[in-house]
């Protein structure tokens, strides 16, 4: 087996929520969305009445509908996530386990077990290959999840190791250290060399089998795990599941901006106006203020005490 230190293991996890995660994580990155994001602060200043004419509610119940709306379709992508990283953690390799063929889910595979691969089967990790049922150490793979390339490439086993053939005895008894270059995403790329029976080879990009392609045109191959997990090519330029904006969500949030800044422009414009009038034009009008008294609300009820006394004089009569 190969020389590991603390490697991933490869179970993989594409999806981006949890329940624990899910309520917070979506609403953090739905008021990333400068519309919902202004309309949440629409609302809170609509929770003061000094400054608002209307109710909260009038913004807070479309904010809702639209947010849950989001959330539902996000939730249900993340779904299909989860179920797609089930399946593939689920699928079954066969591992060379004490000289016998364990079957045994990608996830359990680590780094340094020696797996054996089928025909028109994904490879599980990124690998080292070992040997194949063709001649001269070659198998096909399809490249087509790792590059969107159809046409069929071929990778050579190592030389040495090639010889081992279907020997599960050989094969199980293989002890090495492998010297390679750190996990990275570079796919056409790689160096390394094997430290095998005193012997220092080479390792190249054509003795490598990646994660994600399919064998074909080879009934059987031996591979050894190098990169499990994240650590694989594959998972590596995929990176990790985020936020997408739309040019649509970019010309909405650019258009929403140009509109808040407008109305903020208006309000500053006004209020300075308002002062500047108060002061030039508005203030003599408080002179006007005392005379509110000129025809007070005190004289009309006197004249209905007068109007009530009179009827009294006049039952007295």
């Amino acid at each position: 087996m190969i020389y590991c230190g603390d490697f991933q293991g490869n179970y993989i996890k594409t999806s981006k929520y949890n329940i624990i995660t899910f309520i917070p994580k979506n609403l953090f990155e739905q008021f990333q969305r400068i519309a919902n994001f202004y309309f949440l602060v629409l609302m809170i200043l609509q929770f003061i009445p000094q400054i608002s004419s209307i109710s909260w509610f009038s913004t807070a119940i479309p904010l809702v509908i639209v947010l849950s709306f989001s959330a539902i379709k996000d939730g249900y992508d993340d779904m299909q996530r989860h179920i797609s990283d089930r399946h593939v953690n689920c699928r079954k390799s066969y591992v060379v386990r004490n000289g016998h063929l364990n079957e045994e889910e990608w996830s359990h595979v680590r780094v340094g077990d020696v797996i054996r691969m089928m025909s028109n089967q994904f490879v599980a990790a990124d690998l080292i290959l070992l040997s194949t049922s063709e001649p001269h150490g070659i198998c096909y793979i399809e490249t087509m999840e790792l590059d969107g390339e159809t046409n069929l490439k071929t990778r050579s086993a190592i030389p040495d190791t090639a010889e081992m053939g279907d020997d599960l005895d050989a094969i199980s008894s293989f002890h090495g250290e492998i010297v390679c270059e750190a996990p990275n995403n570079r796919l056409e790329k790689f160096q390394g060399k094997l430290l095998w029976q005193g012997r220092e080879l080479p390792i190249t990009n054509d003795n490598i089998l990646l994660r994600g392609c399919i064998l074909k045109n080879t009934r059987w191959c031996y591979g050894l795990v190098i990169f499990a997990g994240k650590d694989t090519k594959l998972m590596m330029n995929s990176g990790k599941t985020k936020f997408k904006r739309t040019s649509l969500d970019r010309f909405l949030n650019i258009l929403i901006m140009g509109i808040v800044l407008f109305l903020i422009a208006m309000c500053l414009i006004c209020t300075v106006l308002c002062g500047v009038w108060e002061w030039t034009t508005g203030r003599w009008f408080t002179i006007y203020l005392p005379w509110d008294d000129i025809v007070p609300n005190r004289h009309q009820h006197g004249i209905y005490v007068v109007h009530y006394k009179l009827k009294e004089v006049n039952n007295d009569e």
